[in-house]
């Protein structure tokens, strides 16, 4: 299924806020994708990710990252001292101590020191490689429905981990990423001071491997079991 396609289904079915997001990690020795420009000015990640549910489309290098918390989890660049030893974290005020802070760092999910090299973002209507994974940025009751989806085929139930901070690039990037399953959070002290996400929104990560069955399932449930729930 084409992109383009994919991301009008999720639109449509989930009746989205905001465009699907396209995330690829290009590696080392990977090539970057045609057809993407740099921004301006140095941005977060969590700022492509809300810019590009707009429309914006950004290839960002290492040097372009403004955040080095969210940059070194991706790879892109070596672990800062101060966040490793929790100084940065617990300086904002957001833990009893350093040690709790590092203790945060030391369990986060990254990918390898310096193993990449950018991170492209964009529409996933518009992206014309395959991305690593697709980001939603929308309301609680809106992205509940990827539950049922996820878990219509086999059951169980889903795990999501998340923490204070991190949520664009740890949780919804990396751990889709790494452990090829959905991941859900609610947001993190760094997006919701840096970006225009709403106090009434949160974020899912889905493993672009993993779209077609999650569409085959709200395909499924969309006209009755999601109808009735919203029209109570």
């Amino acid at each position: 299924m084409e992109n383009a396609k994919i991301a009008d289904k999720l639109v449509k079915l989930l009746d989205l806020r905001h465009e699907p997001v396209a995330v690829k990690v290009i590696k080392k020795g990977e090539k970057i994708p045609e057809g993407f420009n740099e921004p301006e000015k140095n941005i977060r990640h969590c700022q492509s990710i809300m810019r590009a549910r707009k429309g914006e489309s950004f290839v960002i290098p290492a040097g372009k990252h403004a955040c080095m918390v969210g940059a070194s989890s991706l790879g892109l660049v070596p672990l800062p001292t101060k966040v490793k030893e929790g100084e940065f974290h617990s300086n904002l005020g957001m833990f009893d101590c350093s040690d709790a802070a590092a203790n945060m760092i030391c369990q986060r999910s990254e990918f390898e020191e310096e193993s990449t090299i950018a991170t492209v973002v964009g529409p996933l209507k518009e992206f014309k490689t395959k991305p690593d994974v697709v980001i939603l940025v929308d309301l609680p009751e809106t992205l509940y429905w990827l539950i049922p989806a996820a878990t219509y085929f086999e059951g169980g139930r889903q795990a999501f981990s998340t923490a204070a901070f991190q949520a664009t690039c740890v949780d919804s990037t990396i751990i889709p990423i790494t452990s090829g399953e959905m991941n859900m959070s609610l947001g993190c002290y760094g997006c919701r001071r840096s970006t225009d996400i709403e106090n009434d929104e949160m974020i899912a990560g889905i493993p672009y491997k993993n779209l077609e069955k999650i569409i085959e399932a709200l395909e499924k449930i969309s006209d009755g079991p999601m109808q009735k729930a919203r029209q109570k």
